[in-house]
This record gives structure tokens, C-alpha cells and sequence, in this order.
């Protein structure tokens, strides 16, 4: 049986180019190394699964090619680049700090620091998680992090560097990695789909980049988990039953049945997704999200922030018309109301079927 590689790992990036969603960061990068403007420490930071870590070996890959191409990028030629490619360069250290954060595990990486590489010009030391160190651990790091060797560069990452202590900080070069747009991801997930021979509708990727929050690594992985359920033909209704999103039809039914005054249809209507296995919380903060994103489509210039496809595009397009503005502040006053006191709530059903009343309300006087 072949054995399986999991998307992330087999699509990661190895140039700067295939980075996805952090051009600035990369551009810097590059001209660093362009530059000979290569500072002793860096500390990358962000949240999960944007490309830190994979930033940090790239630039390290980089820094020690021996044939660079005319676009900054490693030659994957050379024997640093084949060692690095084949996991066995002894250029790139790379230490976990969230299992070796005492101080004796920082003594042995400075004694480790003083030893010149073998093949090309730097050692690279990459810490990863680097908040989880321990105080004492951080002020035996201080001397060293300051003045290293010439041929010593430390790249650092975490997801919480207000729990790194100052002296840290102004001792690195601090990139803040953000979080991957929508767009960016669906692209990638497109990309790699068609690598791997599988046929997938676009809304589908859509729900995977929403669920993933801005993170490469689980959208990656989410759509691994669909491949395992779906097969090689991936659709929209596959994604929103595997990942137990609520589908946008229901909450454009819902607002149809707020611009008629339908009370009764609305209740009825909540019940059924009550019975789908959705619980209370989670529609009205999909309810919430939707009326956003009609707000948003009601004007030219702020469509562009609805970060959905073509065709849920134009429903909301369609829908926006219909909905004047001060149905829609109300609405999302409301359901925001609503999304605020769930958790306190003792009747959570009673307490978003009374927004639901209220905002079928609103359209009360203006059908009346």
C-alpha cells in the first residue's frame, strides 16, 4: 500500500514564491539576502498554520545556496540545496521550545552555536514556539541572542509573543505573519485539487477557506478529510454535511420570510435546523454573518468585502436589493443582542426564536 502523505506536507512551500498570502514578509526577505542585510536574529510571529515555520526553513535554504537564481530564490541544485531537500543538512537546527525549554537545553544550543557550518555560510537555529521557554531559559538565551557568532542566525516563531519578554524582542527583527484571505486560500486548495486529479466546486472550497479562519495548514488539512468522504468529486453539499456548516440557503429562505412578515414560517424554519443537529448559538451567529454580508452587498464599493463565489454572490446581490438599510441595522442590532446573552440564557430556544419575532417585526410597519 503507497503510503499517504498528507497535503500540507506535500504541498508545503520550499521557495518564497509558493509562500501563499505573505508577500510583504517574503519581499523583505529577499532583498535581506540581495542586500548581504542579513540581521543575527528573527522573530516570526503570527497565528497557526500561516507559514512561519516554512518562512524560516526557506530562508534558511536560501541564505546557504550556492546558486542563487536572478529571483532570489534557492537553485535546489547545489549539495546545501540537496541536503536540505532530502532532510539531512546540518546547517538547519531546528529546536522545539515547547519540550526543551529549560536552561540546560539552551547551554547545549550555545555550545552548539560555536561550531562553523560544514557546507555554506550559516547556521540557522530555528526555534519554534519560542514563548513556551522557560524565564531562566530566556536570560540564559540573552547573551548569546545578542552577539553570536558571525555565522549563527536565530529565527524564532510563536503565536504569542506578548509572552515574550522584552529584552527578547529588541534583540530580533519582529515580521507579523497575518492570516491568509479567503481568496488566497481557495486559490491554493484549487491548485492543489487539480495536482491531485479531484473535481471540486468552487462554493466548496469557499466553506473549506471560511472554516479554516485564515490558517493554510487546516485548510489543508479539512480538505484532506473531505477527499477521505467524498472521493475524487467534491461538492458543495459534501462540505457543509462533513463539516457541519449550515448551508446559505437557510438563512436567505430565513430573510425572505422576515421581508413578508412571516412569523409562523420563521419559527418553522428554525425548527428545522434545530432538527438538522444545529444548535440555537450557532444560527444566530450565521445569521448575524449573513445580514453583514448583505449590508455589504447593497453598495458597489463594499461588495468586495463579501468573500464568497460567483453565484452565492449574486443571491446576495439580489437579496440586498430587497432589504432597505435600517431593516438590516436593525436585524444585526438584534441577532447581536441575541448572540451576546445565549451563553447566559436559561431557555436558549426561546431566546432566538424571540429575535427571530423581532426581526420579522421590523418589516411590520413598512408592509403595513
Amino acid at each position: 500500500m503507497e503510503n499517504f502523505i498528507v497535503s500540507a506536507r506535500k504541498y508545503r512551500p520550499d521557495t518564497f514564491q509558493t509562500v501563499v498570502g505573505q508577500a510583504s514578509i517574503t519581499s523583505t526577505l529577499k532583498n535581506a539576502i540581495k542586500n548581504s542585510q542579513l540581521a543575527h536574529a528573527y522573530l516570526f510571529c503570527g497565528p497557526r498554520g500561516v507559514g512561519k515555520t516554512t518562512c524560516a526553513r526557506i530562508f534558511a535554504k536560501t541564505i546557504n545556496c550556492q546558486n542563487l537564481t536572478a529571483e532570489i530564490e534557492p537553485c535546489n541544485e547545489c549539495e546545501s540545496c540537496k541536503a536540505f531537500n532530502g532532510s539531512r543538512s546540518y546547517n538547519i537546527h531546528e529546536l522545539d521550545a515547547a519540550s526543551n525549554n529549560s536552561v540546560d537545553d539552551i547551554r547545549n544550543l550555545t555550545d552548539q552555536v560555536r561550531i562553523p557550518p560544514q557546507i555554506g555560510n550559516y547556521s540557522v537555529y530555528i526555534i519554534d514556539e519560542v514563548h513556551m521557554l522557560s524565564s531562566s531559559a530566556f536570560n540564559a538565551f540573552l547573551k548569546t541572542l545578542e552577539e553570536p557568532p558571525h555565522h549563527a542566525i536565530f529565527i524564532l516563531a510563536t503565536t504569542e509573543k506578548h509572552k515574550i519578554i522584552p529584552t527578547i524582542l529588541s534583540r530580533c527583527q519582529i515580521f507579523d505573519f497575518n492570516r491568509i484571505k479567503i481568496g488566497d486560500i481557495s486559490s491554493h486548495l484549487q491548485h492543489v485539487a487539480t495536482s491531485e486529479s479531484v473535481s471540486v466546486e468552487s462554493e466548496a472550497l469557499n466553506v473549506i477557506a471560511q472554516k479554516a479562519d485564515g490558517a493554510m495548514r487546516d485548510a489543508l488539512s479539512i480538505f484532506d478529510q473531505i477527499v477521505s468522504f467524498s472521493g475524487r468529486n467534491i461538492t458543495y453539499k459534501d462540505v457543509i454535511s462533513n463539516l457541519n456548516v449550515l448551508d446559505y440557503d437557510y438563512y436567505f429562505r430565513m430573510v425572505d420570510l422576515f421581508l413578508v412578515n412571516d412569523i409562523s414560517g420563521s419559527l418553522l424554519l428554525f425548527n428545522e435546523i434545530l432538527d438538522h443537529g444545529f444548535d440555537g448559538h450557532h444560527f444566530i451567529t450565521g445569521l448575524s454573518s449573513h445580514f453583514r454580508d448583505v449590508m455589504v452587498s447593497k453598495d458597489p464599493v463594499t461588495i468586495q468585502l463579501l468573500e464568497v463565489g460567483g453565484e452565492i454572490r449574486e443571491k446576495y446581490k439580489v437579496q440586498a436589493a430587497r432589504c432597505d438599510s435600517d431593516f438590516l441595522i436593525g436585524a444585526l442590532q438584534i441577532a447581536n443582542e441575541s448572540d451576546l446573552q445565549y451563553r447566559a440564557s436559561q431557555n436558549k430556544r426561546l431566546l432566538v426564536e424571540l429575535a427571530t419575532i423581532k426581526i420579522a417585526q421590523l418589516t411590520l410597519k413598512k408592509n403595513s
